[in-house]
């Protein structure tokens, strides 16, 4: 009876240990934004002060509402949603396409590809922007918005979780689908995707992150600042209120916002399906 007791108290000492050790690396994760939110809030108080206030008096949005008005602020939103939009619809379709064979047919030559696309990650971005640039200048696409989305519409992480999430599937699946003498296009669409939706939640939440907050790639493909993302507008922002950082906050904050939206959106499948890729 008393051992029991000494692993109750043990195990509960144990728990209680862990769920304070995330508790405080919630509060260092969360600190920054919480600090950049209250800073955007701020209308006459002191910024810099230490420690800082998370809870500002005055408080107020005059700094968001100066900020939206004192630049083109909206067009860079909208730039930004078509960019991500379009960014991220053609990943999602195209590493769907191409794990999909890459996972669930056999032809000569399979691995080797699959082991080629892998080796592409290990090169950095902008390495390969000098190419991406003299391509999209051949092609008459430069200064343009589909200019900052088309050189990532393929991704190699895409494609490795995309065909780690195929690889879940049941062969048995497909085989009846064969057998009722369905194409292959039809197995993919009407079987395959609806069966990897956590999988293309999850890689939506990673290409919605890189696409909204791109910042280099549109400052060397784009001329025409009206063209800018947010992320390069932000830029353009800190420039303008150098000594006001109230304004640079709230730019920020706005900024932010979509990005933990969408992930409040997709979180639930986020977890399942990168559970379900590591296990393939």
């Amino acid at each position: 009876m008393v051992q029991k007791r000494v692993a109750t108290v043990r195990k509960t000492t144990k728990y209680i240990f862990i769920y304070l050790g995330m508790i405080a690396i919630a509060i260092f994760m969360v600190g920054p934004f919480a600090w950049l939110l209250s800073t955007s809030m701020n209308i006459s108080g002191n910024v810099y002060a230490f420690p800082p206030h998370i809870l500002p008096r005055p408080a107020g949005l005059d700094n968001f509402v100066k900020v939206w008005t004192a630049m083109p602020f909206g067009r860079y939103f909208v730039n930004t949603v078509h960019i991500t939009l379009m960014g991220v619809g053609l990943s999602l379709l195209l590493a769907a396409m191409a794990g999909y064979p890459l996972a669930r047919l056999t032809f000569p030559g399979r691995d080797i590809i699959f082991g080629l696309i892998l080796s592409t990650m290990m090169i950095p971005n902008s390495a390969g922007m000098i190419i991406n640039f003299v391509t999209l200048q051949k092609m008459r696409l430069v200064d343009t918005i589909p200019a900052v989305y088309l050189p990532s519409a393929v991704s190699a992480f895409g494609i490795f979780l995309m065909r780690q999430t195929y690889l879940t599937i049941p062969r048995d699946l497909e085989d009846a689908a064969r057998i009722d003498g369905c194409s292959e296009l039809r197995i993919w669409l009407q079987i395959m995707l609806p069966l990897v939706k956590p999988g293309l939640a999850s890689l939506a939440i990673f290409e919605f992150v890189a696409y909204w907050g791109t910042f280099l790639w549109p400052l060397v493909i784009l001329q025409d600042p009206n063209k800018y993302p947010m992320a390069a507008g932000l830029q353009y922002l800190q420039g303008m209120f150098a000594f006001n950082f109230r304004y640079i906050a709230a730019g920020g904050v706005i900024s932010i916002i979509p990005v933990i939206i969408m992930f409040l959106v997709l979180q639930r499948h986020f977890v399942s399906g990168l559970q379900g890729a590591l296990k393939g």
